[in-house]
């Protein structure tokens, strides 16, 4: 896309390019080429208006903030309180289960607490016959 967009910026490189056109295949570009441009024309024109609308509405909003007696520093620390009370709540952790089962691997005594992945020890085990409830923690 690079190579065509350097034909299409640069004057010598699309008339070395364009020489092979007739006059008509030359228009049918500049046509389509207009009607682009025509497009991209109402889209900016939309994007400014939007803009202007956004930037009217914030007018009155800080109108009707000095209206109140209001000032951008009370709206701040209003919505940082917030942020602050919400982050706290997914900051708590829960408490970790207790280990249902218990294993051997390589010598080790292991723990699994029956959620997750099924250890490969134990897994091993299912496949060759055995039941998982071989492996519970006795009480």
């Amino acid at each position: 896309m690079s190579d065509f967009l350097n034909i299409l910026t640069h004057e010598r490189r699309l008339r070395a390019n364009t020489k092979e056109l007739t006059l008509a295949e030359l228009e049918d570009v500049k046509a389509k080429l207009d009607r682009i441009i025509a497009s991209r024309e109402e889209e900016e024109a939309e994007l400014r208006k939007e803009e202007e609308a956004k930037r009217a509405r914030i007018e009155e909003i800080k109108k009707q903030m000095l209206d109140a007696g209001l000032d951008i520093g009370d709206l701040a620390s209003e919505l940082n309180s917030s942020a602050t009370k919400s982050s706290a709540a997914k900051g708590r952790k829960r408490t970790p289960k207790p280990a249902k089962y218990e294993y051997v691997d390589n010598g080790e005594q292991k723990t699994w607490t029956g959620q997750g992945r099924t250890p490969k020890v134990i897994q091993q085990a299912i496949d060759k016959g055995r039941s998982v409830k071989e492996f519970l923690i006795k009480k």
